[in-house]
């Protein structure tokens, strides 16, 4: 009798299994829509498939601290998501613009040069900071003021810096800098520094070429076409297809390239 013979489950494959259902779970709990569900089993595979569990560390560190910090609510923090391009959920252009970099450069570390490891971690650096500098910024009793021309700005408006929110984001920065550390003994200061990077690229280009528009109706600044009372907004700042998650994306960008030039 012929005996059937299974092939050993490779890391893709346990990726794809670990990854569905986290994002099932993540899904289930209000913090991903059913497109960020599928991203993230995508970026969630790559990274496993690709740098196994010191990957994953860093991908559930970025994820689960996000989550977490997203759910803190305040009646200023609640006033500010009227103003923001997204709230809510991650979709899948947010899971993509925060974890897509990452993940290519996951798969560039398997196939080409193991520096792309020190990139996947500095990717997700910037967008760990960013998320803290913005969700503990948010709660700040001082408005934000812009990077800059340093003048006062709407909580909650992309562009914007506070003491606070700035020092979050070095600790976020942090954060996945000394978990990147399974992936290598020297990635503490790269990674560290590519978050921080990515923090500054992102403030920078929402103070400056992100669209912001106004909205006649409620005589405020806002990032929504059209603002949440219904009414249609003016483009006053920036490029009108530039949102959210391509000034994300940039960042990201700009992290796992920092990472990458000063990874040994």
């Amino acid at each position: 009798m012929t005996q059937l013979t299974l092939a050993p489950l490779t890391n893709f494959d346990v990726g794809a299994v670990l990854s569905a259902a986290i994002a099932f779970a993540a899904y289930r709990a209000r913090a991903l829509t059913a497109g960020g569900a599928v991203g993230a089993v995508l970026v969630g595979t790559a990274t496993y498939g690709a740098l196994a569990g010191p990957g994953a560390a860093v991908l559930l560190t970025f994820f689960i601290t996000s989550a977490g910090l997203s759910r803190i609510r305040s009646a200023r923090k609640s006033a500010a998501v009227l103003d923001v391009g997204k709230d809510g959920p991650r979709d899948g252009a947010q899971v993509f613009a925060n974890g897509g970099i990452a993940a290519a450069c996951a798969l560039l570390a398997l196939a080409l040069d193991a520096r792309y490891a020190f990139a996947f971690a500095g990717a997700f650096a910037a967008a760990t900071a960013d998320t803290w500098a913005t969700e503990i910024g948010t709660l700040a009793k001082q408005p934000p003021r812009s990077i800059l021309t340093l003048r006062p700005m709407s909580a909650g408006l992309s562009g914007g810096v506070t003491s606070i929110g700035t020092l979050a984001g070095i600790a976020g920065a942090l954060a996945i800098a000394l978990v990147a550390h399974l992936l290598g003994p020297h990635a503490l200061v790269p990674v560290a520094c590519a978050g921080i990077a990515g923090m500054l690229v992102d403030s920078i280009l929402g103070a400056s070429v992100q669209a912001l528009r106004f909205c006649p109706n409620c005589k405020r600044a806002t990032e929504r076409e059209p603002h949440t009372c219904g009414a249609n907004t003016t483009l006053v700042r920036g490029c009108a297809w530039l949102g959210n998650d391509a000034v994300n994306l940039a960042a990201t960008l700009t992290g796992a390239a920092v990472a990458f030039a000063l990874a040994r």
